[in-house]
């Protein structure tokens, strides 16, 4: 994530929320994105066209922005179309996602959250049913950290080791990372891969694995990262020729386009995106002071929960 570039795009969705006429962009290209089932769900999305023509108005004051729209789909609150876009300027790239109203005249830019008595409850249980990735801390602990993160982030490499604090102070914490490759880095997804096989090879050289690739983030391209990969998971203590080897089967991309999907399920859009039993927080620079209470206030609500059974 580029901080910067996130207020410069908030900035401008902010102030020019209404609705842009209909009529075709000439500069900027999109994805295919509308779901056949839409029509079923009752939600009226907005098309490319008029998406585009929307962003055409609210960036096109600035000539060093540019974007990509990723998805136009039913939003999780009934009525809403939710459209995520990526917008490139001098930054480098961050995604945006925001939504539509039913009569296609207002966006909303921000997050809906889950809401109720117990309104993490949901999200807690699907993770606790598919966040197989490598973990650290007791499998039996009552707090289930979560971390989506891709390791060509600068913003992931700076949480690690708060996190890694997190687990090794806490024995109320198990620590499970899932891998979220974002799609405008240009090798996230290959190391990705390499983690995955080195994950399955040995659970404690995956750790050693990626602080090595966070390390190497200024040094690594897309060129040179098949062979840093290898060296860095022979420094890690497996065997790197093997680790390549299994990083290019399609298995190994279909284990991680798995939990690419997991995270896009529960709106991850972002990386560093931790869930502390449940509950969305803030992706990266959260203080550790602040991470440590809301673990505490985590395993005192469990443990209320258990006591009401």
């Amino acid at each position: 994530m580029h901080r910067s570039l996130k207020l410069v795009i908030v900035s401008a969705l902010s102030t020019v929320l209404a609705m842009a006429q209909n009529k075709p962009a000439t500069t900027h290209s999109a994805a295919s994105h509308a779901p056949a089932s839409s029509a079923a769900v009752g939600v009226i999305l907005p098309s490319e066209e008029v998406v585009n023509a929307f962003l055409e108005q609210t960036f096109g004051y600035d000539s060093s922005l540019s974007w990509k729209i990723t998805s136009i789909k039913p939003a999780e609150a009934a009525g809403l179309a939710e459209v995520d876009v990526t917008v490139v300027g001098p930054q480098g790239a961050q995604g945006q996602r925001f939504y539509v109203s039913p009569d296609g005249r207002h966006a909303v830019v921000g997050e809906i959250l889950p809401f109720g008595i117990r309104p993490y409850d949901t999200t807690r249980r699907q993770l606790e049913k598919s966040a197989t990735g490598p973990s650290l801390g007791p499998a039996t602990a009552p707090v289930m950290v979560v971390e989506f993160s891709d390791l060509q982030c600068p913003h992931c490499k700076a949480e690690q080791p708060t996190l890694d604090r997190l687990v090794s102070e806490d024995k109320n914490v198990h620590l499970v990372f899932q891998t979220f490759p974002l799609p405008m880095h240009d090798w996230a997804a290959k190391a990705a891969n390499y983690a995955d096989c080195v994950s399955r090879t040995s659970p404690d050289a995956f750790w050693k694995f990626i602080a090595s690739v966070y390390g190497a983030q200024s040094d690594m391209t897309a060129a040179n990262a098949d062979e840093k990969l290898t060296g860095l998971a022979d420094a890690a203590g497996v065997k790197g020729a093997d680790i390549a080897a299994c990083a290019a089967k399609p298995e190994t991309t279909t284990r991680v386009e798995h939990s690419v999907e997991l995270g896009k399920s529960l709106g991850v859009d972002s990386t560093p995106t931790v869930f502390i039993n449940g509950r969305k927080v803030p992706a990266g620079g959260l203080p550790f002071e602040v991470l440590e209470k809301l673990v505490d206030f985590a395993a005192k609500d469990r443990e209320k929960e258990a006591a009401a059974r």
